[in-house]
């Protein structure tokens, strides 16, 4: 190959020295070991967000997007709007380069998939366990062998917060409540139920079969949908009637609904009905990708040590 440029066949990261897609495209080939700067992946038009961010950072080619697609901004602000993640104008596909169209379960229409004029590759995301076999699979599907290292992370994480029997113990308690933004009403008791609030008019929860309740109940703690049974996901929820406010703290994620924008309201209401309660970081609990993972990273190991 001749000699290597620097900041052009490579450069310093660390001590450690980082090949460029450059590099990679003058050696002809995919060596298979997951380089950052692969280029070798099928180009991909990604419609979730969470699998968007993880594939930018993993290196992986993605050419089109799904608008609620912000992270990284950096690296997102140039790639084309096909729609949302409930439709998509594929027409838009057109002079994109796009081989294979990215769509998960849970995000994303069955409509959409049967009108994709492109191979999808389709993922389903329930928990955290599913997370090493889904790398695993657009490892394979997208030619990026640099997923295959985000799958041992996930298997390292879920299998290490289960190997430790203290791990329920150390993070149980309200003050440790990991990605908390700000407490907007202090719990008086120690909660024993946790209520995780996305949306207003109408007042919607989440239970603990979803991937946000997985990663609760990885850092041990309970959701709760109170005296709603069965049914959606997310079902409606009545606030205060569902909910023992001497038992029930209410967490406010800060996405899908912006509640960081009604906070004082949100007092006021906490204060007069007798809860606890919380802003958190909707994006930590569930975008189900590479952030979902650190914050679970950086939360055992703060646990650890």
């Amino acid at each position: 190959m001749g000699s290597l440029e620097p900041d052009i066949d490579y450069y310093w990261e660390d001590g450690k020295m980082v090949f460029t897609a450059h590099y990679h495209l003058r050696r002809g080939f995919c060596c298979g070991s997951g380089c950052r700067h692969c280029p070798y992946s099928k180009k991909v038009v990604s419609l979730v967000p969470s699998w968007t961010e993880t594939l930018l950072e993993s290196g992986v080619q993605v050419v089109g997007r799904s608008r609620f697609c912000i992270h990284p901004e950096a690296k997102v602000k140039d790639i084309p709007i096909l729609g949302g993640t409930k439709n998509a104008d594929w027409e838009k596909l057109e002079g994109l380069g796009a081989e294979i169209v990215l769509l998960d379960r849970e995000e994303n229409t069955l409509q959409m998939y049967q009108s994709c004029p492109l191979p999808c590759a389709v993922t389903h995301i329930r928990s955290v366990v599913d997370m090493p076999e889904a790398l695993e699979f657009l490892s394979k599907e997208l030619k990026a062998p640099s997923l295959k290292v985000l799958s041992q992370r996930w298997q390292k994480v879920i299998g290490g917060a289960k190997a430790d029997p203290q791990a329920e113990k150390v993070l149980r308690g309200w003050q440790e409540l990991p990605g908390v933004l700000e407490w907007l009403t202090v719990p008086k008791s120690e909660p024993k139920h946790y209520a995780y609030v996305i949306w207003q008019k109408p007042w919607m929860g989440v239970r603990s079969t979803t991937f946000i309740g997985s990663v609760f109940s990885l850092l041990g703690y309970e959701l709760s949908c109170g005296q709603k049974e069965g049914g959606s996901l997310y079902p409606e929820v009545e606030i205060p009637q569902d909910f023992d406010p001497h038992s029930t703290c209410l967490l406010f994620s800060s996405e899908p609904f912006p509640f960081a924008k009604h906070k004082e309201k949100l007092k006021e209401q906490l204060t007069g009905l007798g809860f606890a309660g919380a802003l958190v970081d909707g994006e930590a609990y569930s975008w189900f990708g590479l952030r979902s993972l650190g914050f679970l990273e950086r939360e055992l190991d703060r646990r650890r040590n």
